[in-house]
């Protein structure tokens, strides 16, 4: 308890006057002839300085009991139930105090339980949103104010790290193959730029380099004035193929609308020429004449064929969809292409097994021993099963053909490695369907990344040779079964043409 000036003053105050009672007292108590001489005055001074001093002493005490007195009062006033019978003011004060103590400690064991409560409430909510974060199929990375990583969730890793954790590091350091992108999450750290649908290339060391498509917003962080950064991140290579497939599919069915009824007529004036043309080779002429005839009759037909292939690409025909194995179908294309192949000394590999004139059916489907034989026909069987398609095996084979022996004639001469290799699988989209999938690959130069695009469009030929209408009637094919035909060119060189169809579903 702190003490007042005042009480200081009244303590001192109160001192000298009981002192000088106690003086007085001893003066008149023990000097007779003091006593005698000044006993009225004597008497007087101590009954002075005694009221003097016990009046200080009890305004001394009035305000050192203020404290206690109100204590009393407040116990009084507070909430708290009391015994009908207190002993005395002391023991009121003293149940009271104790009342508010207990009613102190339950509130403190309520706000622990609330503050437990809202402990818990905070980690559930951090873990829902981790979740949120980490089921995302979307890549997030999220930058604080000095630029590095302060949550990369799965997909990002995958994406950009190769599924390496690199929390913490810079964001040029995470987007160190893709500077175009760092750039951008630098300006919006600096200025608060938003970057909305962006499209990006990533060159990520594979034949295709993939797109890559997203949004960078910045984190304002109120308390600290700071800014940081949020990237949405996807890979959208397949939407843009899908997009470029679509464009090509919409720009071949216009110019076949659009070319049909004109080529039918240069079809009805080039057999009027052939027949003009051939009649000059029957009129007597010379040498130079006989040799300019036979040309022209030649270079006639050549339109002619370049014509008809045109209409039948430009024609579309209606298919006869049927179950086909696409194995079997393959195997008897290699067949056919068997001569040629031979003939250019290209080696076939189909599925990693070379092809070998003398056993094709063996050669394809593996050389299985005597013990193993059914075991190894039903391992084959059913990963048959799991390639059965509906097409039309006419239109199809035609297309697969026209692939293979694009592939052939892509091997230069002069090239020692001359291989050109099929390969199928299974796969599944995310949206579970499954597809067929036909790789032909071959071992030539490639081709430019300026053609790829154009590879599939009507009379679009590198080739001294040809009309450049085999690609194109293939992607017609391949597009009119539902499937996807692309190009693109392989890690170790050489082109790849994928042609994907969707697997028949068992009735």
């Amino acid at each position: 308890m702190l003490i007042s000036k005042q009480q200081v003053w009244l303590t001192l105050v109160a001192a000298l006057f009981l002192l000088g009672a106690i003086l007085t007292f001893a003066v008149f108590a023990f000097s007779p002839t003091a006593a005698l001489l000044y006993g009225p005055f004597l008497l007087t001074a101590f009954v002075v300085t005694l009221f003097v001093g016990m009046c200080c002493v009890a305004w001394l005490l009035r305000g050192l009991l203020r404290p206690y007195n109100q204590l009393i009062g407040e116990a009084k006033r507070a909430p708290v139930t009391h015994s009908t019978k207190s002993q005395n003011e002391a023991a009121f004060v003293l149940e009271t105090f104790q009342s508010v103590v207990a009613q102190l400690q339950e509130q403190q064991k309520e706000l622990e339980r609330l503050g437990a409560q809202a402990t818990q409430r905070a980690d559930s909510a951090e873990q829902f949103s981790a979740r949120i974060v980490a089921s995302m199929p979307t890549g997030l990375i999220a930058f604080d104010a000095s630029g590095k990583a302060t949550i990369i969730n799965a997909p990002a890793r995958t994406l950009f790290l190769d599924g390496a954790e690199a929390t913490g590091e810079h964001f040029r350091t995470v987007f160190s193959n893709l500077p175009a992108l760092a750039e951008m999450v630098n300006a919006c750290l600096a200025h608060g730029r938003v970057y909305r649908r962006i499209e990006l290339e990533y060159p990520n060391g594979m034949a295709d380099a993939k797109r890559i498509g997203g949004t960078i917003a910045p984190i304002d962080f109120s308390e600290s004035g700071a800014r940081g950064a949020v990237c949405l991140l996807t890979d959208i290579t397949e939407v843009t193929r899908l997009r470029e497939q679509v464009a090509l599919k919409r720009n071949l069915e216009s110019l076949g609308e659009m070319s049909a009824g004109l080529a039918h007529e240069f079809k009805n004036a080039m057999a009027a020429l052939h027949g003009y043309a051939q009649f000059l080779q029957s009129v007597d002429h010379d040498e130079r004449g006989k040799a300019a005839a036979d040309a022209l009759v030649q270079e006639v037909r050549i339109l002619s064929d370049m014509i008809t292939a045109f209409l039948n690409f430009a024609r579309p025909q209606p298919l006869q969809l049927e179950e086909i194995l696409i194995e079997e179908l393959i195997q008897e294309c290699t067949q056919e292409l068997q001569p040629l192949f031979a003939q250019q000394n290209i080696e076939l590999v189909f599925n990693g097994t070379s092809s070998a004139p003398a056993q094709p059916t063996r050669r394809l489907s593996g050389e299985p021993s005597e013990t193993d034989s059914h075991r190894r026909d039903a391992e084959h069987a059913e990963e048959t099963q799991r390639l059965n398609i509906r097409a039309d095996s006419r239109l199809l084979r035609q297309a697969l053909l026209n692939l293979m022996r694009n592939a052939a004639e892509a091997l230069t001469e002069d090239q020692k490695d001359r291989q050109v290799m099929i390969t199928t699988s299974n796969e599944a989209d995310r949206d579970g369907k499954h597809w067929a999938t036909v790789q032909i690959q071959d071992t030539g130069p490639g081709i430019a990344a300026a053609d790829l695009l154009k590879v599939f469009l009507p009379f679009f030929t590198t080739k001294s040779t040809g009309h450049g209408v085999g690609l194109a009637l293939a992607h017609r094919v391949i597009t009119e079964h539902g499937g996807t035909l692309t190009a693109g060119n392989a890690q170790g060189g050489g082109a790849v043409f994928t042609a994907r169809l969707p697997i028949a579903i068992p009735s």
